[in-house]
């Protein structure tokens, strides 16, 4: 019996693929409106996001009044692109992606965001409109190097 290396891969992936859901809670097949960049602008200051973010490339906004090691950035070249989805959850749900790095610097004493809870006061077309206004701002950094090549 001939085997058809192409089919078989594609019968793997079809496999793996398929295993990925994680059940009733799964996010598979969920899809946002659009947001509008222009009104996610005015609810990140509405919402005082500005308290403790810059947005790279975004100018106008209000300067952050935190102390300058509690401001981050937002945008700007990054290793890995942040999708849709990774800025809805960092919205909504801060304390998912809290870095090591901020762990490590706070001595282990912290182990969620400072972020402020918007849940309660922030609407659906809110979130929407501020991950679409921030979403564009990251760019991926050009590689040091390509595969195979080497420094």
């Amino acid at each position: 019996m001939k085997t058809y290396p192409v089919v078989s891969f594609a019968l793997l992936a079809f496999g793996l693929v398929a295993g990925c859901d994680s059940g009733s809670k799964s996010g598979r097949g969920f899809k946002f409106p659009e947001g509008d960049a222009a009104r996610g602008r005015a609810a990140f200051v509405e919402l005082k996001c500005v308290k403790c973010h810059r947005v790279d490339g975004v100018d106008g906004l209000p300067a952050p009044t935190e102390s300058p090691d509690k401001v981050l950035t937002l945008g700007g070249e990054v290793v890995r692109l942040r999708t849709y989805g990774d800025l809805v959850t960092a919205v909504i749900h801060p304390s998912a992606g809290i870095s090591e790095k901020y762990i490590a610097e706070q001595r282990g004493a912290v182990k969620k965001s400072p972020m402020e809870p918007v849940n309660d006061s922030m609407t659906v077309a809110q979130m929407l409109d501020i991950v679409t206004f921030l979403h564009p701002r990251y760019k991926k950094l050009a590689p040091l190097y390509e595969f195979g090549t080497g420094p």
